[in-house]
């Protein structure tokens, strides 16, 4: 069975994590955002990454920490603005940041995909708009589809609410999001849990993401975060 590296530090788990990377991250909002992780990031120092999310940070924590860090070349999500996004507004609007907007349907479609091995499939999400440019159209019994690409990544960076010594997963709650997802669709899995507890603790019927999918494993104590600077 596949044992995943258990790690004191969120700096050990995230080390060797290269420049131009592609890294999903979980979250939906502030939800399962894996804070602590991405903290360790910016102290590591990656740069030129792409950053695949459900939106592209608040107030100035979590993923707007790293865009105003400057690491980010481009954001691949599905809602880039709301009020308190004014680090990526910022860096979108002055031409330093790239994005890709996916609906998010399609954005969780697409890294399913990735982790089951699936080489492309049809979605009539998008169809007759400007995020239809440039994908193939197919018309099935009637209706029209667009070709998509599956999404994956060099590494994810998730937060789960228990994980036990062998990497096997349990979230809390809306926390959960896209971490499963991500999980298998990325080469390196790093996980940042509120508790390690020993093997065979968990029960095998709640576990969501198996061990097989995580790489490295980091308690870290929950803590609540709320947005600053809002404006």
């Amino acid at each position: 069975m596949a044992r995943a590296q258990l790690l004191e530090t969120t700096d050990e788990a995230v080390a060797g994590i290269e420049d131009g990377s592609t890294v999903l991250v979980g979250g939906f909002g502030l939800a399962g955002m894996p804070f602590d992780l991405i903290d360790a990031l910016i102290r590591q120092g990656a740069t030129d990454l792409t950053i695949v999310s459900n939106n592209a940070g608040n107030g100035e924590v979590g993923l707007a920490a790293l865009l105003r860090a400057g690491r980010v070349r481009k954001v691949i999500c599905s809602f880039p603005r709301q009020a308190d996004s004014y680090v990526f507004d910022e860096l979108y609007l002055s031409g330093r940041l790239e994005l890709e907007v996916v609906p998010q349907g399609n954005l969780a479609e697409r890294m399913r995909a990735a982790g089951a091995g699936i080489g492309a499939f049809y979605s009539p999400t998008a169809v007759g708009t400007p995020l239809a440019e440039g994908k193939e159209v197919r018309d099935i019994d009637g209706r029209t589809y667009l070709l998509e690409l599956p999404i994956k990544g060099d590494y994810a960076l998730i937060s789960a609410h228990r994980a036990d010594r062998l990497g096997n997963l349990v979230y809390r709650k809306t926390a959960r999001n896209f971490g499963p997802v991500m999980a298998a669709a990325a080469t390196t899995t790093i996980v940042q849990a509120s508790s390690v507890v020993p093997t065979g603790e968990l029960d095998p019927e709640a576990v969501v993401t198996p061990s097989i999918y995580v790489d490295r494993v980091v308690a870290v104590a929950a803590r609540h975060h709320t947005v600053q600077g809002a404006r």
